[in-house]
């Protein structure tokens, strides 16, 4: 039976700073009380305001970026929960739980990693990205394709191009970048010659837009793992709110259904069925 990971926890953190990020967006960064080591890119907390203002459920949030003592999150705000959370007071404390998930397995960056990111899911990416260059990843290994709908929802887009790596990003109304969606900005590349056939894919984004991929990776038999955007009531695998169908002959077969906050959120594209 899936549990919650050991180490995680509920605690207070401080409000560091709140910046805002593209058209509906902010930029959250927090301090732990009991401050965490280096955490896996892909994992996530639950957090809520302690004052008791906006929902009691918390609400679940990528690592974005892990710097010294500090996690910062990208939010895009849309509802009371997040609401509060970006309106929250510098200095101010929110309830912490975490980190909680398993994040991006270990995947070796050869012949290419492409990312493909699709709005607020490209929070999952940095501190990827950043751990892959770390432990000696070539730079031309990795490929991140970030689409949105229009400009204003590629949030912190210009944090990602600093990184060195090679970064595309696509708009559906053609406002910035490659005019078309992810997938049609990786065919194209694909047509021109510019990446790797045989790549490994990684995904984040919307139901639609990962149903889309896992398509791709089973026409083209390549390898593909998803992380998943679910609703999620307690993030510990208690009130079964994240379930995902798994695939019969899949790692995760023996049970019908997987908890996205304990097994996942990212998930081997052959293990589950969206």
């Amino acid at each position: 039976m899936a549990a919650p990971p050991p180490d995680a926890t509920s605690q207070l953190a401080q409000v560091a700073s709140i910046v805002p990020c593209g058209s509906d967006g902010v930029l959250l960064r927090v301090i732990p009380r009991t401050p965490f080591g280096p955490l896996n890119a892909g994992r996530f907390f639950m957090l809520r305001r302690a004052d008791g203002v906006g929902p009691l459920i918390p609400r679940p949030f990528s690592i974005f970026k892990q710097e010294g003592d500090s996690i910062e999150f990208l939010i895009k705000v849309i509802g009371p929960g997040t609401q509060a959370l970006a309106g929250a007071a510098i200095d101010s404390d929110l309830t912490l739980i975490g980190p909680l998930g398993n994040g991006w397995p270990e995947i070796a960056p050869e012949p290419v990693n492409i990312m493909l990111a699709g709005g607020i899911g490209s929070a999952p990416f940095y501190e990827l990205i950043q751990s892959k260059l770390a432990k000696g990843a070539a730079p031309e290994s990795l490929l991140m394709i970030y689409g949105a709908a229009t400009r204003g929802f590629l949030y912190d887009l210009e944090a990602f191009e600093q990184l060195g790596v090679r970064v595309l990003s696509t708009t559906d109304d053609g406002s910035h970048g490659f005019h078309g969606n992810v997938l049609q900005c990786l065919e194209a590349e694909w047509a021109a010659g510019r990446v790797s056939e045989s790549a490994q894919l990684m995904a984040c984004g919307p139901e639609p837009m990962l149903k889309a991929v896992g398509r791709l990776a089973e026409e083209r038999k390549l390898k593909a793992w998803l992380s998943l955007e679910s609703y999620m009531g307690c993030g510990v695998g208690i009130c079964n709110g994240c379930v995902v169908a798994t695939r019969p002959d899949g790692e995760l077969g023996s049970w019908p259904n997987a908890k996205c906050c304990v097994e996942g959120p990212v998930f081997a594209n052959e293990a589950v069925r969206l």
